[in-house]
């Protein structure tokens, strides 16, 4: 029986498997393409001569520290995205483009250098190679106890694996459409998977190879938008190598996929007059790359294809980033990110996030409380406190779910107002009331720990895990209000403002100072009781 599963070879299954294969932990990694990398591809064009992303193409390094870091790890080079040059703007299909003012479009982006699949490349060298399973759909997951059951489709075989742990790094639609959970998966989760928009997956891009860069020549940046009725590219962009040797144009189509699908062969044609249109008869002649994500089955579901594309918002519902069937399912993907929801990045925050479950799962012995084995190397009081900041750590789907229940608990007796504000400062001081529990029952040596003005020394490292859980919780009840239909005709829940949420930090403020003048009195009675034991000794 395997340790751990790992269902999708996506940048987020990566990830996963590679903290895992750093730290010697079993696992397998099971795809079901023949590829590596998910939603990044990467071709080679023979006429341009140049790696041509059809997937994700650009990271950006000052928003995006994950990306950016695994990159430099992997000894990977990258090159800014091209953006200098003047700006065209296609408003009338007869007439010339318009020039605007030259601006960088992309804002700081960069690109790998040989594709962004040299990145999926460098990852999957780290990882041995009995390790990966190409061409294993999963069809069926199943909780068995003290294990998970899957079941896979590879070829015209049926696999069966067994896993104390699985992660799902697929798109969430993707898992609610074609994947059987038994038992089912509760209400909420499932309507959070199926709510989950799927980054991109209905869209179609194209890069196309030409001879020569004419449009920088001609002082254009490659940058351009066409926003006529009878737009074929919506957005082009330079799609050369870093050098500007290697010509290519890129753009993403603004036809939705059933038109794409009904121009059927005339498309490439359209694409091309497109380019022409836009920049000249010099483009009359390239090389093209097309990739429609709307018709691959293993990225695109059939809401994702019918479905209107709602505003990307940068946080997803937080219900898709609780561990399931205590612990031993977890679901992954970019869709699951608690940020850059969608991006490369996202996939990375999403993996660290299962990565350090994980790690915690895998520490604690049978039988024992998840915080209990938190640095068996400290002693003392580091200890304690350590075990005082795991059990911390381990609250955050705790405090989650009694925000869920008090909200749910309101939402019956039919109250109306206030109904954010009143779960969460429920939840948030349930959470540490608990707290001055679990606290009372650590050991600390209080020889020798200073008391200055009142304030017990120790106080600074008690107060310190309650930081993340905190900013945590708020961002998850923000993202679950944004996607919840019970709170849809609560607008000023639905989407907190700005004021609202300062009142709900004004009384999360208060409850934090009322648990830490409880907190600092604790550790001055064990202090104090110290003092008496010494005290009775020395007599």
């Amino acid at each position: 029986m395997l340790d751990t599963a790992i269902i999708g070879g996506g940048l987020c299954g990566l990830a996963v498997a590679r903290g895992l294969h750093r730290r010697g932990a079993g696992f397998a990694l099971f795809e079901a393409r023949a590829r590596l990398g998910g939603r990044i591809l990467s071709v080679g064009g023979t006429g341009a001569g140049l790696a041509i992303d059809l997937g994700p193409t650009w990271f950006w390094p000052e928003t995006q520290p994950l990306i950016a870091r695994l990159i430099a790890d992997l000894g990977l080079a990258d090159f800014p995205q091209h953006d200098e040059g003047t700006v065209l703007h296609l408003r009338d299909p007869e007439k010339a483009p318009e020039q605007l003012e030259s601006k960088a479009i992309h804002n700081g982006s960069r690109r790998v250098r040989g594709g962004m699949a040299s990145l999926v490349d460098a990852v999957a060298r780290e990882l041995l190679r009995d390790r990966i399973h190409l061409g294993h759909e999963l069809t069926h997951v199943a909780d068995r106890g003290d294990r998970v059951a899957l079941t896979f489709r590879a070829g015209d075989r049926s696999v069966e694996v067994e896993a104390r742990r699985v992660v799902l790094a697929l798109p969430p639609r993707l898992l609610a459409e074609h994947v059987r959970f038994e038992p089912e998966l509760d209400d909420a989760t499932g309507e959070a998977m199926r709510n989950a928009e799927t980054w991109m997956a209905a869209q179609a891009k194209v890069v196309i190879g030409y001879d020569r860069a004419s449009w920088r020549e001609d002082g254009r940046s490659g940058n351009a938008f066409v926003t006529h009725e009878r737009a074929v590219l919506g957005e082009i962009f330079d799609a050369c190598d870093a050098s500007g040797e290697k010509a290519a144009l890129g753009g993403f189509l603004a036809l939705p996929p059933d038109v794409r699908k009904t121009f059927g062969a005339g498309l490439p044609m359209l694409m091309a007059s497109q380019m022409v249109q836009v920049f000249g008869p010099a483009l009359e002649q390239g090389e093209q790359h097309y990739q429609d994500w709307a018709t691959e089955r293993l990225t695109c579901s059939a809401l994702d294809r019918v479905a209107p594309v709602a505003d990307h918002v940068d946080v997803d519902n937080p219900l898709l980033r609780r561990p399931l069937w205590e612990g031993r399912l977890y679901l992954g993907g970019a869709e699951t990110a608690s940020r850059a929801v969608g991006h490369l990045e996202g996939a990375l925050d999403a993996a660290r996030r299962i990565d350090r479950a994980l790690g915690r799962a895998a520490a604690v012995t049978v039988g024992a409380e998840p915080w209990s084995n938190a640095d068996h190397s400290l002693s003392g009081n580091a200890a304690s406190l350590a075990r005082f900041g795991a059990w911390v750590a381990a609250q955050g789907d705790v405090a989650f779910d009694g925000y869920r229940h008090r909200l749910n608990r309101s939402l019956a007796v039919q109250q109306r107002e206030q109904l954010t504000q009143v779960a969460i400062l429920g939840s948030i001081e349930a959470v540490f009331a608990e707290a001055l529990t679990v606290l009372h029952g650590l050991t600390f040596d209080m020889s020798g720990v200073a008391v200055e003005r009142g304030r017990s020394a120790l106080m600074p490292e008690v107060q310190k895990p309650f930081g993340d859980l905190m900013q945590t919780l708020l961002d998850d009840v923000v993202a679950f209000n944004r996607t919840s239909c019970a709170l849809s005709n609560f607008p000023d829940e639905h989407r907190p403002s700005k004021d609202y949420v300062q009142t709900i930090l004004r009384d999360i403020a208060a409850a934090w100072q009322e648990f830490s003048l409880s907190a600092n009195r604790l550790l001055l009675a064990k202090a104090e009781v110290a003092d008496q034991g010494s005290a009775g000794i020395s007599l």
